[in-house]
């Protein structure tokens, strides 16, 4: 029997573009889906490349070198479990099982702990780039026993995006560190996808350009420094026809979004940790409200608002927005980056931020330009606090802050809603402020539940109590 050096289970879209994606680079694969369909379509992909299909969990474990490396491509939850349990009994000691679905981190955690005893190396592996990046090249976050990495880093290294000879994969942390970043990249594609949803809405129904101007308009952005893969897909949807009715095909989509989970967890999260993630939460409430169409039918009807008509200078309006998508992704990665700080400190992950960037620069969806500076930043500075006050990142809020106002002011006037980028310029706002409005919040707060507070002549951390009612 043909030893194969790893399996894969499931091969749907991913699992399936992922093992070719394996064995074109040297590295025989054994594939397993309880589908049939699925099975006969990946054999016959697979005949002739390097790789074959088993029949049964036992006969594809049978078939590894060991240790045995098996990487799971099956829907985050209990289909997860289901193939842990299916391939337990037939594993031994040190071999690693990898999940590259995006499972929510704490049950990566769980999984881990519970192979443990048999000596089962568990790894929770972030995986981004759709179905080409899982072909040709995908972003691969890792993490888990670094042990077990360091015999899967020559076929996971070989199959990631490489972005200056450089691999986009790398090792994260311990326990559900890969998937913890997975899930925080996640977060981070929702804020830039409504910022860019919401940059659309002001040239389209602010400014009344066509499909094909702003078609030019993305294009030409994403040729320069604020060029990203977001920004590049953009303008191809734009430049889009409708076969069937000659109109641009974003003119003939409904306008409700769709959500899987790890935007939502991302939020979820910050709120455990107390991180604000403003922008991040804007995108997914965005989606939610989205979701409610007939609603916002019956509601456009009742509640008049201003007239989306703009007067003004067009250009100037068009750089006034360009400013503003660029400087409200930043804070989409601030916030981001911040998280997983805070969470590196408190899942004791340990985190490496500079690594992380390297990782997003090719491969990943959230891909762009601006992570070379993010990178370069926190390979300065590995304690930096926020990006916004990076050297390297001061610039694009300094030169283009003015614009996220001034855009946030006309959406306002307009009656378009911006909830991205005005959740992005009330972070900046709030977080340039040196006394925020709260110590009115803590004197209610203590009012009424005499919870105390602190005073700006004492000690931190010393609490006080007034008698408000004297």
């Amino acid at each position: 029997m043909i030893h194969y050096k790893i399996g894969v289970v499931g091969l749907g879209v991913m699992g399936q573009n992922l093992a070719l994606n394996i064995a074109s680079k040297g590295f025989p694969v054994a594939g397993f889906d309880t589908d049939k369909a699925k099975s006969e379509v990946s054999a016959a992909l697979f005949a002739g490349n390097n790789a074959g299909v088993l029949p049964s969990l036992p006969d594809l474990v049978a078939a590894l070198e060991a240790p045995r490396r098996i990487l799971i491509m099956v829907p985050a939850g209990s289909p997860v479990d289901a193939v842990i349990d299916g391939l337990k009994p037939h594993l031994h000691p040190q071999d690693i099982l990898m999940d590259g679905g995006n499972s929510f981190f704490l049950d990566t955690v769980r999984r881990g702990k519970d192979l443990e005893p048999a000596g089962i190396r568990f790894i929770g592996m972030g995986v981004s780039g759709g179905e080409e990046g899982a072909r040709h090249g995908p972003a691969l976050m890792p993490g888990g026993p670094e042990g077990a990495y360091e015999l899967l880093a020559p076929s996971l290294e070989a199959i990631a995006a490489k972005v200056d000879g450089e691999p986009c994969c790398a090792y994260i942390g311990e326990g559900g560190a890969g998937h913890y970043v997975k899930m925080v990249h996640n977060g981070i594609e929702y804020a830039v996808m409504q910022l860019l949803c919401e940059a659309y809405d002001l040239m389209k129904r602010g400014l009344g350009m066509s499909a094909a101007e702003m078609q030019d308009v993305f294009a030409a952005w994403n040729r320069t420094e604020m060029g990203s893969y977001l920004l590049e897909i953009t303008a191809a949807v734009l430049g889009k026809t409708d076969a069937e009715t000659g109109q641009p095909m974003l003119d003939v989509i409904l306008d409700r979004a769709g959500q899987k989970g790890t935007g939502k967890w991302t939020s979820q999260n910050a709120l455990d940790l107390g991180v604000a993630v403003p922008t991040i939460n804007a995108a997914l409430e965005g989606r939610i409200l989205s979701a409610v169409k007939d609603e916002r039918v019956t509601a456009s009807k009742l509640m008049a608002g201003p007239n989306p008509s703009f007067a003004g200078d067009r250009s100037r309006a068009v750089e006034t927005v360009r400013g503003a998508l660029c400087t409200a992704t930043l804070t989409a990665y601030a916030q981001g980056f911040s998280l997983m700080r805070e969470a590196s400190r408190e899942y004791r992950f340990n985190l490496r931020f500079a690594e992380i960037a390297k990782i997003w620069r090719g491969g990943c969806i959230i891909r762009a330009k601006m992570l070379e500076r993010i990178r370069a930043a926190f390979a300065r500075d590995a304690e930096l606090s926020n990006l916004m006050v990076a050297d390297e990142l001061q610039p694009v809020v300094k030169v283009d802050g003015g614009s996220l106002r001034e855009a946030v002011a006309m959406a306002a006037g307009l009656g378009i809603p911006a909830m991205g980028m005005a959740a992005s310029l009330g972070y900046i706002d709030s977080y340039r402020t040196e006394r925020l409005p709260q110590n009115l919040l803590q004197a209610q707060r203590d009012f009424f539940g005499a919870h105390g507070y602190e005073r700006t002549d004492k000690p931190r951390g010393k609490q006080f109590h007034a008698e408000w009612m004297e």
